[in-house]
């Protein structure tokens, strides 16, 4: 026998799982000849409403896959999200949300449709108007690694402006005054808190900004190493460190330093963010601001229960 949840009264039905979770929520947006289809359908399949979590969805948002793809700190998280769900004996099933996929709005109302099923979101490359699908969702979600400025979701996320500071400020305990900042081309919101920390921190410390020492690359290695090449062939004067939107593109800052004969830390200081395990064996090695990876998972799946 067919197990009865929202999806499969929906397969049977003939309505789409958003119109199954109203009908059977008793919304007053389901006509009463649909919601009476719905709710026999439900009735002859033995369907019951449960306020227990069956299972976790763990969804990666991935929108141009510049931050994800390459990352290796979201498979630490993913550990914790695991290690918590089977503490508390649940399934952790992994769905892979692609912005360019022509059902994509369909997908995730499937998503959210299932009040059963709770929802871990990996928010990383979601900007504001990315969260607007997911306004109205019937089931538990928590954000992960990302917020919404207009819609109160529950999420766990870094302290990215204070941790920046925080970076920032032990440069400037180091001796360093000109300060310079290796952005990301594409600005997640995670590098929008980071750059606002940094400006705060020469702020505070009475530290002017020049933009010359502000440089655009992309986010991967590779493409970073190519944005910073060409920004050290323009023969700049250089500042004494760098403050870097996270470890991946540090990594390629570096790796460009030291191919145009700069030397790091001696001639240039890099200090990166996220502490990736590529921190402590990369020559030399990256100083960085930890983040407690598997903490986060495992607080995530805390918040949804």
């Amino acid at each position: 026998m067919a197990k009865a949840s929202v999806r499969e009264i929906s397969r049977i039905t003939g309505f789409s799982p958003a119109t199954v979770s109203n009908a059977l929520n008793r919304k007053r947006s389901v006509s009463e000849e649909t919601a009476k289809v719905i709710l026999e359908c439900a009735q002859s399949l033995g369907y019951q409403q449960s306020t227990q979590l069956e299972s976790i969805q763990f969804v990666l948002a991935r929108k141009t896959g510049a931050i994800l793809d390459e990352s290796t700190f979201h498979p630490a998280v993913i550990e914790g999200v695991e290690e918590a769900a089977r503490e508390n004996g649940l399934a952790t099933i992994y769905i892979r949300l692609n912005y360019t996929a022509p059902d994509y709005l369909e997908q995730v109302s499937q998503l959210t449709s299932d009040s059963n099923g709770g929802v871990i979101l990996l928010a990383t490359e979601m900007l504001e108007e990315d969260f607007d699908p997911f306004m109205h969702c019937k089931c538990p979600i928590i954000l992960l690694d990302g917020w919404c400025e207009r819609q109160p979701f529950n999420g766990v996320l870094i302290n990215n402006i204070d941790s920046a500071q925080n970076a920032v400020g032990h440069l400037i305990a180091r001796g360093h005054r000109k300060i310079g900042y290796v952005r990301g081309s594409f600005r997640i919101k995670a590098f929008q808190a980071r750059e606002y920390g940094y400006r705060q921190a020469l702020l505070d410390h009475g530290l002017e900004l020049e933009p010359r020492w502000v440089v655009t690359v992309g986010t991967k290695t590779d493409s970073a190493y190519e944005g910073m090449l060409a920004y050290l062939d323009t023969n700049p004067e250089l500042p004494t460190a760098f403050f870097v939107d996270n470890d991946l593109i540090a990594f390629g800052v570096m790796r460009a330093l030291k191919d145009r004969g700069y030397r790091v830390p001696d001639d240039v200081s890099i200090v990166g963010f996220d502490d990736v395990a590529y921190c402590t064996v990369s020559s030399p090695a990256l100083t960085t601001i930890h983040v407690n990876k598997r903490s986060m998972g495992w607080e995530a799946v805390r918040r949804l229960l």
